[in-house]
């Protein structure tokens, strides 16, 4: 969940940071650009006024002379360019000295709004990706309320430019170190709102497990976290208390019913000694009970492996399902079904009689189903974290409907409602090899039969 949410935050934050620096960086420009189009707004006056003497007929030489050595120190000290410009175009004095008027452009505009009287507007906003532009500032000269000549700017940008870049690399130097320290803060807000919520699921993936007992501790995150694993937990503990309740429900119905049942054959084999050898009714009766009461035991083993704790050990999965074979391979002979196995050393964190216990109960199913001719395969491997032991058969295999509800209690097919069982083999496998932190899958075996997949974990537990 962090890997959506946080992304989001930052693209949100990488918005909101750029939506607050681009204006902020227009806004720099345009300021350095003010500051230099004052100065020489000061400096354009300030001739001017030079000039303004330079029209009265008494001393012009001399006059003329010294504006034109302002101008040119003023050139020679700053680069720029300045000239005072009769009406007519005409110099009355300029630096450099080959420097005119533009005929054209935004020159040309400038020096014609100073001869209404005005000065020249701002020039348009300089960018650093501008090389050789050029600031022109015009201001008139007036004597006796008449527009007698116009002083005339023309600045490099070279500076402005740089300097524009300067603060457009402090800005993005900010806007980086805001994004840095954003993206720690978001990071750190998206794992103490989702800690919470990442064991929460944990919990909720043990207990569909099997591991009831699992629960979340309330002490972090948002109180409205903090409140849903409250009353996750007291959901937990409601559905244990129901569970367990259930099991000792199905234990003791089933240990109070063995002992009737036993009495109830018991009187069913003395009638039949009064009976004609071979009744047919009294056969099917016995037949009956005693498939009752091997649905009693298996109900009784399945709460009992409900209940009890899974006692792991570091276990040779190869050896044990070698023994698990081997004592099945007198039923498989007498079936006629070849039962091999491929035999591994492999070893694993498990509860060697659970894990004995529900082999037991899948090579049976696997028997069971399949036809004389066949071969049942019982293989161990190693993957990884997990070791793996897997059994196939040659049998008619299921349906995608029928794998998808195998292991459920007293579910069998349809197809198979005379072989022998109670459907309660494989739940007793899952719930024994869930309680030792292992699981059980079933797939299709090609060309056809079953194949099942029991997983055990290679690393301890406690580790």
């Amino acid at each position: 969940m962090r890997a959506r949410l946080l992304p989001l935050l930052i693209v949100l934050m990488a918005g909101v940071l750029l939506a607050l620096g681009f204006p902020l960086a227009v806004s720099v420009a345009a300021a350095q650009q003010q500051r230099v189009v004052v100065d020489r707004i000061d400096d354009t006056v300030r001739f001017a006024a030079l000039a303004q003497f330079v029209t009265e007929s008494s001393g012009l030489d001399k006059r003329r002379s010294t504006l034109q050595e302002q101008l040119d120190r003023y050139h020679d000290t700053y680069g720029i360019r300045a000239g005072v410009y009769y009406r007519d175009g005409d110099a009355m004095a300029r630096a450099p000295e080959s420097w005119t008027v533009p005929q054209s452009g935004g020159g040309r505009e400038a020096f014609r709004e100073a001869l209404t009287g005005r000065r020249s507007q701002d020039p348009p906003q300089v960018w650093p990706w501008q090389q050789g532009g050029r600031l022109v500032v015009a201001s008139p000269v007036v004597r006796d309320g008449d527009v007698v000549a116009v002083v005339f700017t023309d600045s490099p940008t070279s500076q402005l430019r740089s300097r524009v870049l300067r603060s457009w690399l402090l800005i993005a130097a900010g806007e980086c170190a805001a994004m840095l320290l954003a993206v720690s803060a978001a990071f750190r807000l998206t794992g103490w709102v989702l800690g919470p919520v990442r064991i929460l699921d944990a919990a909720t993936h043990d207990i569909a497990t099997g591991q009831m007992n699992s629960r979340v501790a309330a002490g972090g995150g948002p109180p409205e976290l903090r409140r849903l694993a409250r009353s996750f937990n007291e959901m937990a503990d409601n559905v244990e208390e129901v569970l367990e309740q259930q099991r000792a429900f199905v234990a003791d119905a089933s240990h109070q019913l063995r002992n009737p049942l036993a009495a109830l054959l018991l009187r069913i084999e003395l009638l039949a000694l009064e009976l004609p050898v071979g009744n047919e009714e009294i056969a099917s009766v016995r037949t009956e009970g005693k498939r009752l009461a091997q649905v009693l035991d298996d109900l009784l083993d399945l709460a009992l492996a409900e209940h009890a704790a899974a006692d792991l050990r570091l276990t040779d999965i190869g050896e044990l399902a070698a023994e698990r074979v081997a004592a099945w391979r007198a039923l498989a002979d007498e079936k006629g079904v070849r039962l091999t196995e491929h035999r591994a050393a492999v070893t694993a964190w498990a509860d060697p009689v659970a894990l004995s216990s529900a082999l037991d109960a899948v090579i049976d199913n696997a028997l069971k189903f399949t036809p004389q001719g066949e071969e049942v395969t019982v293989s161990v491997a190693s993957n990884g974290e997990s070791s793996t032991i897997v059994i196939t058969d040659g049998g008619p295999g299921l349906t995608d409907e029928e794998l998808a509800r195998i292991g459920d209690r007293f579910w069998r097919s349809g197809r198979h409602q005379n072989v022998k069982g109670s459907g309660l083999g494989l739940s007793i496998s899952r719930v024994l090899l869930t309680a030792g932190g292992g699981s059980i899958a079933y797939a299709h075996h090609e060309p056809h039969g079953l194949r099942v997949t029991v997983t055990v974990p290679r690393t301890s537990p406690t580790a």
